[in-house]
């Protein structure tokens, strides 16, 4: 029986690098990746669990130029950054493909959320101001904790649950040996993309020598400097403490 096509996920975070890093990685002639970046197989809402890893790879396939062909020394990948996100996604993943590898890239929770409050509301899916988009979130979500419709609070206004990074880890440990999930910041994404990008590679176990992939920029958006922002960082940097504290103690991560 042909084992699973998707050997890899750069699994996670929304806004934190996700799209850069899967062009940069797409270059490398031993890597495919979806035409469209972000497959959303399994957070589908229509997904069954009852599908064999034979039923996922026919929705994989036409989103690859050349469908799921098993070229020698080719690996195929997504990138859909809510893979993480929720324990049932993380499950689905599991049982399609116990040895998947994993790339998750994280960032600052509180600039995450900044960036993806001005997403959505740039795309006319949120119209609260973000201080109260922030307060109205725990009240947004009830109700809707396993709920991936394509309008769903848990898709679109999910701005400090995305960011509890450690319950998410803890999720995908569980799932997964610790040797088959890599842990990158966005931050040297962006200052140091040379080295993040050949330590991804290193991971997935292909050559990097020589490989120079055409850089772009790792973050868009100009809500940093905003009143808002400006405002709620402090609060939000108090509203994540014990996340950080808890990031750096058990994964070396600080932010």
């Amino acid at each position: 029986m042909r084992p699973p096509a998707i050997r890899f996920m750069i699994g996670g975070v929304q806004k934190g690098g996700t799209t850069a890093l899967a062009h940069y990685l797409g270059q490398h002639p031993q890597l495919r990746l979806p035409g469209c970046k972000e497959a959303h197989v399994f957070d589908a809402p229509d997904f069954d669990d009852d599908w064999t890893a034979a039923d996922i790879d026919t929705r994989f396939a036409p989103l690859f130029q050349n469908g799921l062909s098993p070229a020698s020394g080719v690996l195929h990948g997504d990138a859909t950054p809510i893979s993480i996100f929720h324990p049932a996604f993380v499950r689905r993943i599991a049982r399609y493909n116990p040895a998947m590898r994993w790339i998750v890239l994280l960032r600052d929770p509180v600039e995450r959320a900044f960036s993806q409050y001005y997403m959505e509301y740039g795309r006319g899916d949120e119209h609260l101001p973000l201080p109260l988009a922030l307060l109205a979130e725990r009240w947004r979500l009830r109700g809707h904790e396993d709920d991936f419709a394509a309008g769903s609070p848990l898709r679109h206004h999910s701005y400090l649950a995305r960011g509890r990074y450690v319950r998410q880890l803890d999720t995908l440990l569980a799932a997964f040996p610790a040797d088959q999930i890599l842990l990158l910041r966005s931050f040297d994404l962006r200052r140091n993309t040379d080295t993040t990008v050949s330590s991804a590679l290193q991971f997935l176990g292909v050559d990097s020598a020589g490989f120079t992939p055409a850089l772009e920029p790792v973050f868009a958006g100009d809500y940093a400097n905003r009143r808002w922002p400006r405002l709620l960082r402090p609060w939000l940097r108090r509203h994540f403490s014990q996340e950080l504290n808890a990031l750096n103690g058990r994964f070396g991560l600080r932010f």
